[in-house]
């Protein structure tokens, strides 16, 4: 499906990371990838990752908060890969006090920070790697259901990914003459490294096991494949979009 193509794939920190999972899938499907982390401390966790892999994906350190790194980062893939087919923005934060107080006690620097790091990244990114895209390419980020209801704990995130979802829409716009797509996919709760950072997460995937129609939570995989199809040409028609990866939760009333 994916043969002859090549994604990069933002950021993994371990192996319970969504990014992680992508690039799997991606690689199960016949693509090649390259891993972004995002600083020294995360490097060995990804090359302990790839350590049986055959041949080794490029890995490329991606700190996202100065737009001269990601230059750097488009250069070095450039030059070791040549043009990519797409990429995967699968990057998010907010300090843990705004996601353990209530959001009216957000601070600005609080606020900004999360905007920075989880919505404008994606907007540089897709800017500065524009220049090493193959036409057609596609793109995607990684969004959650509280970018438009209240989910308790989830705080600032949730104006994050509100943010990001209209962001999708609005470069789908800009670059759909270059025959570029650009989509979300809005997984259900997993564990991660950054969920674990939500307060009452496990009671957040109790409920959501509940009440979704499917009775379950998702797996990383169900994730990881679901981004292998808005990457390949079997969604060539389809960008400006949010796919909903939840088992069903985000079409339930109560």
């Amino acid at each position: 499906m994916l043969e002859g193509k090549k994604f990069a794939v933002f950021n993994v920190a371990n192996k319970k990371s969504i990014a992680w999972a992508i690039s799997q899938s991606i690689m199960k499907f016949g693509g090649e990838v390259i891993i972004g982390y995002q600083n020294e401390r995360l490097r060995e966790n990804v090359e302990e990752l790839i350590a049986g892999l055959n041949p080794k994906p490029l890995i490329v350190e991606c700190d996202v908060s100065k737009d001269e790194n990601i230059e750097k980062v488009a250069e070095e893939i450039e030059k070791n890969v040549g043009k990519i087919d797409g990429f995967v923005h699968s990057i998010a934060y907010a300090p843990s006090d705004a996601l353990k107080n209530p959001f009216v006690e957000t601070s600005k620097d609080a606020f900004l920070t999360a905007i920075e790091i989880s919505v404008y990244s994606f907007v540089a990114m897709t800017r500065i790697f524009k220049r090493i895209l193959n036409k057609p390419a596609s793109i995607i980020t990684l969004s959650y259901y509280g970018a438009e209801k209240v989910v308790p704990n989830y705080n600032v995130m949730g104006v994050a990914k509100a943010a990001l979802e209209a962001s999708v829409r609005y470069l789908a716009y800009d670059l759909g003459e270059e025959n570029i797509r650009v989509n979300a996919i809005s997984a259900g709760p997993l564990n991660t490294l950054a969920a674990r950072g939500i307060a009452k997460f496990s009671d957040m995937l109790e409920y959501h096991r509940e009440k979704a129609p499917l009775k379950r939570n998702i797996e990383h995989r169900e994730v990881g494949d679901s981004a292998v199809f808005l990457l390949s040409d079997l969604a060539s028609g389809i960008t400006g979009e949010v796919l909903y990866v939840d088992a069903g939760y985000n079409i339930m009333g109560i």
